[in-house]
């Protein structure tokens, strides 16, 4: 099915749809209740369910909010339930009782506005919601940035995106399948690093974007190419914000998360947040660089174009130092007086123009270029 919401972000089935602004909603409503603020999409949520331990997998997709119940305690196995759609509020509100999630972790669910951001419940939730970039456009290069958001549970994740792209787990979803690496042999909690760990890895990719437009700006400034654009480099920079605005909460997140004091953390998976700490100080590093960049390459720019200018004022007074004797000259014999000495001699002009030769046999230059 085709989005006609008429937005420019990519669909499920590789058509596009052009940016659409949409209307905040819910602003006066009571505190817990749902209410989606985001894009009209017209798809239909769609939920898969995944168990596995590490002689097990299973998935299926569900098709009754009753498949969905968490794993009893007495279960030796870990669902995460993919929910790929956030926009149908009724279902996700059934989920969130389900699961007996707090009301105020389901209403920031469905904010796709929402900043990101951690909370530990007393029923022993852990939520985190961050989010998710994609390069809409490489000329010029633009960037969107999809709400996800995650619940952590006693032996169970939840996971919920967006429905704007194909599903961003597959990856993860492909070595549950392949019994590859240590998600099968460790806990809900190394998938929620597993999770968390292809959007941070997605960051690198868009920077290597951002990283590539950079340097085709920072050849054509050097190379001083009159057509580019002050407005194609502050764009540049724009995203180079947005970027860094969507990821910075993420640090003192994933910090938080490694907290020995941390109950919904084990110990040998610590180290793997560690290790996605030191690649979010990385993005965020780079995207400093990237920014001073953008500035540095701005100025050099601006240096360009007024040295440009420079050249063209010097030639333009060397023109008007040649020709303002003539005009001086022009200015006094073109009066209209009958008695001018130069008008009877015979060399009259040529004195003009040369000099006075009658005088010791010499000629005096009277004017000097």
């Amino acid at each position: 099915m085709n989005r006609t919401d008429g937005s420019s972000k990519p669909t499920r089935n590789g058509g596009a749809r052009k940016s659409k602004k949409y209307v905040k909603r819910g602003l006066l409503t009571s505190p817990g209740t749902l209410t989606y603020i985001g894009p009209d999409i017209e798809l239909k949520t769609r939920i898969r369910r995944i168990r596995y331990n590490e002689h097990l997998y299973k998935e299926d997709t569900v098709k009754s909010l009753d498949e969905c119940r968490a794993a009893e305690n007495g279960e030796n196995f870990i669902t995460w339930l993919n929910v790929d759609g956030i926009h149908e509020t009724s279902l996700i509100e059934k989920l969130g009782r389900l699961y007996h999630l707090h009301p105020l972790l389901m209403e920031d669910v469905v904010n796709t506005e929402h900043k990101p951001k951690l909370e530990l419940y007393d029923s022993g939730h852990l939520f985190l919601t961050l989010k998710m970039l994609h390069v809409d456009s490489e000329s010029p290069i633009s960037i969107s940035a999809e709400h996800v958001s995650f619940v952590l549970g006693k032996n169970y994740v939840l996971s919920f995106q967006e429905e704007l792209t194909s599903d961003i787990f597959t990856t993860v979803e492909n070595r549950l399948e392949a019994s590859v690496g240590k998600t099968r042999r460790n806990g809900p909690d190394y998938l929620l690093f597993a999770l968390m760990d292809v959007v941070v890895d997605n960051y690198f990719i868009v920077l290597e974007k951002l990283g590539d437009a950079l340097d085709a700006t920072e050849d054509q400034v050097i190379r001083g190419v009159q057509e580019l654009s002050l407005k194609d480099m502050y764009a540049l920079k724009r995203e180079l914000t947005l970027a860094r605005r969507q990821i910075w909460p993420l640090r003192d997140m994933v910090n938080q998360l490694i907290r020995e004091d941390n109950m919904q953390i084990s110990r040998d998976v610590i180290p793997y947040y560690r290790d996605l700490y030191d690649h979010i100080m990385q993005v965020l590093d780079t995207i400093d660089s990237y920014r001073e960049l953008v500035a540095s390459l701005v100025d050099v720019h601006l240096s360009t174009i007024s040295n440009r200018m420079n050249q063209v004022m010097k030639t333009l007074t060397i023109f008007s130092a040649v020709f303002m004797p003539l005009t001086f000259i022009v200015g006094v014999y073109g009066m209209n007086f009958e008695f001018m000495p130069e008008l009877k001699d015979p060399y009259g002009y040529y004195y003009t123009w040369g000099g006075d030769g009658r005088r010791n046999g010499r000629v005096d230059i009277l004017f000097q270029i």
